[in-house]
């Protein structure tokens, strides 16, 4: 079976733990997730932390976090590659076994990368160097889970991180009398990148086979790479993002769309009427605001999507053009308004979306759960999806919303993991799988989308898809981009009708229960279809929400 590799870059311990315990018990196939980690303290069930933790995590900049691991106090943060495969392994292999797997891909890496006299000491796990000698270093500490024939968390290979927070904070792994190093301080000269491709392979050789598909999120990207996209860098800065993942300058915007994007848009009366009865609250619909070629067939068939929190957006992505002035306060009656509108047009299937708030404490959650609360108490029977910005990853924000649990909860992943930061800077491949994990893990009903067209391969569609299959999403999108002005990024070329097929026909191998993919798809085009299709059922009683 092939190993699915992934670079995910810097992620917060929690996010990453997120996406691994999806992957643990929502996937089949095999992944080896590889990152950095900001400073974090991680210890098994049985750490003792009175005498291993020797600061408080806060006072130097880290977390100390509980995890269902072996092992005692460890420590993860910049340059450290942190790896953790995700893989099934045969009945008969233990924990024990998976550990010395590991030992020996790490051990063949080091080596490879030019590190002598490297393996391991019986009464220790982890990787060492020096173990000929009188004074062994450990280079690598390992930690695993094993469950069912299927694994999860891994390793930590120190490339050149601050050692005092294993030296002089943590008694790492429980183990005073034995040093920490790393391949800076061995005279190693390896960048983070070029030891992830070292260890990559001789990964693919120990459990996939020597088959690998590798994916990675930018390695070179500016310092500022959580900023907003266009916010006055004009069309310049758009062409320096794509450089970056390697995509040249696309379609002209004036580019002549082929027949298959050139629907057929006719409005009748009922639709007209509804249109007044959504002017007359005062709320916007995504529908009418982005001008959706399929508005007619939504509200026809009893679907529409309202835009929640306002019109204007803290975040600037390169393919939106929502407003990113600095946002209005949300309008208390909001949730009333909307409630009204969707039993006036008496909808089957509700969609709310949201602006990203990163203003917002809570990144508008509790409002768009109220949102929920108040179409429930209106009309019961009108099952709802929330759309969903990523909540800034927060978990406690992103579970009151899933405590009023949305009969879908969707949250665009919007494109593969190597254009994510020439597209959505503000956002993160890794970070919106958690998003997802964490709404599977509830036992919601979750949804993704991806709009293609923008740079990407076939192969890293598929691959994509293979991580929404793998953290356990029910129904993805897929739907060719559109530029909407100059200032954003150019359509790389126009998907044929033909290849939307085939990804649906893969995603659902890979056991996604509905794939709704052709160019003019939207994340809520064929949304009451869509759920129809894996069988939800709304909720139907209102629930109380403060």
């Amino acid at each position: 079976m092939t190993l699915r590799v992934r670079w995910l870059g810097k992620v917060p311990y929690r996010e990453a733990l997120a996406v691994q315990e999806a992957l643990f018990t929502n996937g089949v196939e095999d992944h080896l997730l590889l990152l950095e980690h900001p400073h974090v303290f991680t210890h098994g069930p049985r750490a003792d932390l009175s005498v291993n933790v020797l600061v408080e995590p806060s006072s130097v900049g880290a977390e100390l976090v509980s995890v269902k691991r072996g092992g005692d106090v460890t420590y993860h943060g910049p340059g450290q590659l942190v790896g953790y495969p995700i893989v099934n392994v045969s009945n008969a292999m233990g924990a024990a076994d998976h550990v010395c797997a590991i030992q020996r891909v790490i051990v063949a890496s080091l080596t490879e990368l030019g590190l002598g006299d490297v393996g391991c000491l019986d009464d220790y796990p982890g990787v060492w160097v020096g173990v000929s000698g009188p004074n062994p270093r450990k280079i690598c500490a390992i930690g695993v889970r094993l469950a069912h024939g299927r694994t999860m968390h891994g390793f930590a290979l120190n490339v050149a991180p601050d050692l005092r927070y294993m030296r002089d904070y943590i008694v790492p792994c429980g183990i005073p009398d034995k040093p920490v190093t790393s391949l800076a301080e061995e005279g190693i000269d390896a960048s983070l990148e070029d030891v992830a491709k070292v260890v990559a392979g001789h990964a693919a050789a120990m459990w996939g086979g020597g088959g690998i598909e590798r994916q990675d999120v930018a390695w070179k990207h500016r310092p500022d790479d959580l900023s907003a996209f266009s916010r006055g860098e004009g069309p310049g800065a758009v062409v320096r993002r794509l450089a970056q993942v390697g995509v040249a300058d696309g379609l002209a915007i004036s580019s002549r769309k082929p027949e298959w994007l050139r629907p057929k848009v006719v409005h009748g009366p009922e639709v007209i009427a509804l249109k007044k009865k959504v002017r007359g609250l005062g709320l916007v619909t995504v529908c009418e605001e982005a001008g959706c070629p399929n508005l007619s067939d939504c509200w026809a068939d009893g679907t529409a999507t309202f835009m929640v929190l306002g019109e204007r957006c803290t975040r600037a992505c390169g393919f939106c053009l929502v407003d990113t002035r600095k946002p209005l306060a949300p309008a208390v009656d909001e949730p009333a308004r909307v409630a009204e509108a969707v039993a006036g047009m008496d909808l089957a299937h509700a969609v709310l979306t949201m602006v990203a708030r990163d203003d917002l404490p809570d990144g508008g959650m509790a409002h768009v759960a109220r949102c929920v609360v108040a179409i429930r108490e209106r009309r019961p029977g009108t099952r709802i999806e929330t759309l969903i910005s990523d909540g800034k990853g927060d978990a406690d924000s992103l579970a009151v919303l899933f405590a009023v649990r949305p009969d879908v909860l969707n949250h665009n992943i919007e494109t593969v993991a190597r254009l994510q930061r020439a597209v959505r800077p503000s956002a993160g491949y890794a970070r919106s799988l958690s998003v997802l994990a964490r709404a599977k893990a509830a036992g919601l009903t979750t949804k993704s989308g991806l709009i293609v067209g923008m740079g990407e391969t076939a192969d890293e569609v598929e691959g994509c898809l293979a991580d929404l299959a793998g953290v356990g999403v029910d129904i993805v999108t897929i739907g060719q981009y559109l530029r909407p002005t100059t200032h954003h990024l150019p359509v790389a070329r126009w998907v044929e009708p033909g290849e939307f097929d085939e990804w649906k026909r893969v995603g659902e191998q890979l056991g996604i229960g509905h794939v709704e993919a052709s160019p003019l798809t939207r994340s809520s085009y064929h949304a009451r279809q869509a759920a129809d299709a894996v069988d939800v059922v709304a909720v139907g009683d209102a629930l109380s929400f403060v």
